[in-house]
């Protein structure tokens, strides 16, 4: 064999295994990619909840750019190269960042609400935030940005068009704040900072959706500024993090927010907005609706709901340590909260679910469940409602074997769906669109 040959050989041999390592490599990822998406269609999980991207296939050069900008990515698997084009695998995974669009390099990608299928709902705003009614502003993720860096910059840039626009009343406040997530928290610092009269109720806790987080969910955000306070450094935390240093904005900037108080209507009378709340009225010049899309929980409008341990969410799975629970529900949040809680110590758990099957779960809740049943840490009722509601017992009817069964119990997590605020907001004579994979 010739030098030539030798030293060719010498060289080519690592180039080729290299290769052969690099071919593999793109095989088993876009196999897993595959996976993932067919898992979406399966379950039905295929509409995101906010802007996301749509990639003109025939522009796209497969080079993962976008890949590899999505925020969400590695945690999440929300876009990824199938045949060498990169397609959104994981719908419901993508929350609307939009970094995917600014890192394409040929421009193949478009942002989007909504698909062909299934319309997203988008209440009308200017560039203001302002709705077609008058002094009625919407900032945040009922706007369907779900990012908390874009809620808080909606939310004080919103607060700052107000007050330069001076809308006051001689008998009531500046602006009613709605809402103390990202957006309305944003908003209330802005508020006092402006030396504005306003008023921030919130029907549950400080963070608004971010709270209802289950324990220890990583959280995506961005740096942004803070209206009184100053920058808010995170970027990748958990929630307790981030609602713990909200907590601490709060405390240090001295605002004021009237928790577990809910909006029930609002009225337009002269000027001012009248609002009825579940504990006064109040008066004001304008309205900043930051609520989330959730709206409000669904419920199971049956006797006993209103007792105190009927919960819409699960927080912290140490709260059920040693009591008989009863979970509602058959997606992802009802599977996620009945695994968590059967593995706190002499916990029992019973997961009732109306349907047959699983069919909006992820197959790793699903399959996790499946393993807790057959080791009896969860029971598993299919085709079942929950008919009653006592101090320590329920009632539910199993459809398969018509009969009610009584059982022991001293929480029930309602896991059900929330309904959107489209109803109130039409009521209030707000111009809704219905977006079908449009901008």
């Amino acid at each position: 064999m010739s030098p030539e040959i030798t030293t060719l050989s010498y060289y080519a041999i690592p180039i080729l295994l290299v290769y052969a390592f690099y071919l593999k490599n793109i095989q088993q990822r876009e196999s897993n990619n595959r996976a993932v998406f067919e898992e979406a269609i399966e379950t039905g999980m295929t509409s995101p909840p906010s802007l996301h991207p749509v990639i003109n296939q025939d522009v796209c050069i497969g080079c993962e750019a976008c890949v590899h900008a999505c925020p969400e990515f590695p945690a999440h698997t929300v876009l990824g190269l199938i045949d060498g084009k990169a397609n959104l695998v994981g719908p419901t995974d993508c929350i609307g960042h939009g970094a995917c669009k600014t890192a394409c390099p040929v421009d193949a990608i478009s942002l989007v609400f909504g698909t062909a299928e299934r319309g997203v709902d988008i209440p009308n705003v200017s560039p203001e935030f302002e709705t077609n009614v008058p002094g009625i502003f919407i900032a945040g993720e009922l706007g369907g940005m779900g990012l908390i860096r874009n809620a808080v910059m909606q939310g004080q840039q919103a607060l700052s068009y107000l007050a330069a626009q001076k809308r006051v009343l001689a008998d009531g406040l500046d602006v009613a704040i709605i809402g103390a997530g990202p957006a309305g928290l944003a908003a209330t610092l802005a508020a006092k900072e402006f030396g504005m009269k306003y008023v921030t109720i919130e029907q549950d806790s400080l963070g608004g959706t971010v709270a209802n987080f289950p324990r220890g969910k990583l959280v995506m955000t961005a740096p942004v500024t803070l209206p009184l306070y100053g920058q808010m450094q995170f970027k990748e935390t958990h929630k307790e993090t981030l609602i713990d240093f909200w907590h601490g904005v709060e405390e240090q900037t001295g605002i004021d927010v009237n928790y577990r108080e809910k909006l029930e209507s609002v009225e337009r009378e002269g000027d001012a907005f009248v609002l009825h709340t579940t504990r006064t009225t109040y008066r004001a010049a304008s309205l900043l609706l930051a609520l989330g899309r959730r709206g409000s929980p669904r419920t199971l409008d049956v006797p006993g709901e209103d007792l105190p341990k009927v919960a819409y969410s699960m927080i912290d799975p140490s709260h059920y340590a040693d009591q008989h629970v009863c979970v509602v529900g058959g997606g992802d949040s009802a599977l996620e909260a009945a695994i968590a809680i059967a593995k706190e110590p002499n916990t029992t758990v019973t997961l009732c679910y109306r349907s047959s099957a699983f069919s909006r779960a992820k197959r790793k809740n699903r399959d996790k469940t499946e393993a807790l049943a057959r080791t009896g840490q969860i029971t598993v009722l299919m085709n079942s409602v929950v008919l009653n509601i006592g101090e320590s017992t329920v009632d539910i009817h199993l459809r398969d074997e018509e009969q009610t069964k009584t059982m022991s119990n001293d929480a029930i997590i309602v896991c059900v769906g929330g309904i959107l605020p489209t109803g109130f907001l039409k009521e209030l004579g707000i111009k809704v669109d219905t977006k079908y994979g449009s901008h």
